[in-house]
């Protein structure tokens, strides 16, 4: 459970954290001008944005809310997705191209994930919306009615407000 928690603190942080690594990456690793180029005005805010939507998504979850720690097919696809962008962040001229796209592959893995998660838990939220079982069953305005009509209890308070107090004078 802490490591789940741990991932759970984690992707707010990682929005920043990650970018950041980045541009860190560049300056430790000597990449060329044009990688600079490609990390301030692609990659970085697009890890940034990124980040963002998968924290959001995540985080929407009633259970992760209630818990504060993702599940673990979550902590799976972020390893997997923060490994790819670390390693995107060390420039490796050889590999350069497939760990960017293994990254984008990733991430979309982890939307996927996300939003399929997000739809098995809310699909309980629908149940409960279902006929015969929640708020669908309210009696509408005929049934009150006929209701008042059969029990003859009914006691109708019409409230007269004064001038100035913002309702209606009758």
């Amino acid at each position: 459970m802490w490591l789940r928690r741990g991932f759970f603190h984690w992707l707010l942080p990682a929005a920043i954290i990650l970018p950041v690594w980045l541009v860190v990456g560049w300056a430790i690793f000597s990449a060329s001008g044009w990688a600079l180029f490609g990390v301030l005005l692609i990659a970085g805010p697009s890890v940034l944005v990124g980040e963002l939507i998968a924290a959001l998504l995540i985080r929407a979850r009633p259970i992760v809310r209630r818990q504060r720690a993702v599940s673990w097919w979550d902590v799976l696809a972020i390893t997997v997705w923060h490994g790819l962008v670390i390693l995107f962040g060390c420039f490796i001229e050889n590999a350069f191209a497939l760990i960017l796209a293994l990254a984008v592959l990733a991430f979309l893995g982890l939307v996927w994930s996300s939003l399929w998660q997000l739809w098995r838990e809310a699909r309980g939220s629908f149940a409960r919306m279902a006929p015969g079982v929640g708020p669908a069953e309210l009696p509408g305005d005929e049934t009150l009615a006929e209701r008042a009509r059969r029990h003859a209890d009914v006691i109708v308070v019409n409230e007269v407000g004064r001038p100035g107090d913002g309702r209606n004078v009758h």
